[in-house]
Order: structure tokens, then sequence, then C-alpha cells
């Protein structure tokens, strides 16, 4: 029985290491170095600890699994996640460790696999373009313009989505868009 459990156990790290490296507020971390010199380094370490945090907390809610997601990204990378790729990788890694105490070594396996066949690659670069202002003067904005590979297909600034929307998903139109800035968001009916 311990060997199954130690390979359940490899699995599932196997399995978080995955979901982590397909992350792109993580890779596009990393890449830009946001972590510092060790940036590379840390997105390893963090693999170790996400797996221990895991061990050592076995009742985890989704929640929690987002704020220590989410805690890790700012202390160790500096980084704000706000692109809702928290919820998702989240919900990956309690799956997974749903089937690793199930002892479901076949459904970890799947996972893992499934997870880095999906994975793409990305790039992000930052921008800087003039801003005219009342005043005449020139604003400095940085942008980040983000480039998405997966299966050798590039795609600028678009990242495919792990799941469809609905009917009721919400789109936004030229005409929403109001002159100081802000957007209007409205369903679809």
């Amino acid at each position: 029985m311990a060997g199954a459990e130690e390979d359940s156990r490899e699995l599932f790290g196997v399995g978080v290491r995955a979901a982590l490296e397909a992350w792109p507020a993580l890779q596009i971390a990393v890449e830009n170095g946001f972590g510092g010199v060790h940036s590379r380094e840390k997105a390893e370490w963090l693999g170790g600890a996400v797996e221990e945090y895991f061990f050592r907390n076995a009742d985890l809610e989704l929640d929690e699994v987002e704020d220590f997601l989410g805690e890790l990204m700012t202390n160790e990378f500096d980084t704000v996640v706000e692109d809702g790729s928290l919820p998702q990788v989240s919900q990956q890694l309690q799956t997974m460790f749903y089937h690793f105490q199930r002892g479901d070594g076949a459904a970890l396996k799947e996972m893992a696999s499934h997870i880095t066949q999906r994975k793409c690659r990305v790039r992000a670069t930052a921008v800087t373009t003039a801003r005219e202002t009342d005043e005449d003067d020139a604003d400095s904005v940085e942008e980040m313009e983000v480039t998405a590979t997966s299966d050798g297909a590039t795609t600028d600034g678009v990242f495919p989505q792990p799941e469809s929307f609905g009917p009721d998903s919400q789109t936004i139109k030229e005409e929403d868009i109001v002159e100081d800035g802000w957007t209007i968001v409205r369903r679809k009916k």
C-alpha cells in the first residue's frame, strides 16, 4: 500500500507542477523577472510549497486555495492576479488533490496530461505610448501586449478560454465605451 501512496503522491506533484507551468499569470511573472533574478527558482519552489500546503491542510475550501496562491504570487512575484485565473487554477489543484486522496492515480495522470496538452506559451512585452492630456502635456502610459502560442499557433492578446461562455455571457460593444474611459457592460438576451 505504501508504494501506491508514493506513486499517487508523485503523480500529485507532477500534476501540481503541470498546472502551475500552464498558468499564464505565473509564466508572465517568471519570464519578466517579477520575482527578481531568482524568478525561475521561485516558480519551482512554488510547486513544492503548493504540494506541501495541500498535504498539511487536507480539507481545504476553494477560496482558501485561491487566497494562498494569490498571497504567494503577491509576496514572491510582486504580482496581483486579476485575470480570473486564480479560481481556475485553484479548482484544478483541488480536483487533483481529491484524486490523490482517493488513490486514483489514473485520474491524476489523465489530468496532468490534459493540462500539459492544453498548455500555451505566453509572452508579455511592455509597450509605452504617449497620450495627450488637456494641458497638451504627454503622459507616458505603460501597457502589456500579450502573445499566446499553443500548438505552434500565435494569438495576440487573446487566450484560449478553458470553458465556453453560455448565452448570458457579457460582451462589450464600441458604443458601450463612454467618453471618460468607463465601459458599460450588458448581458446578452
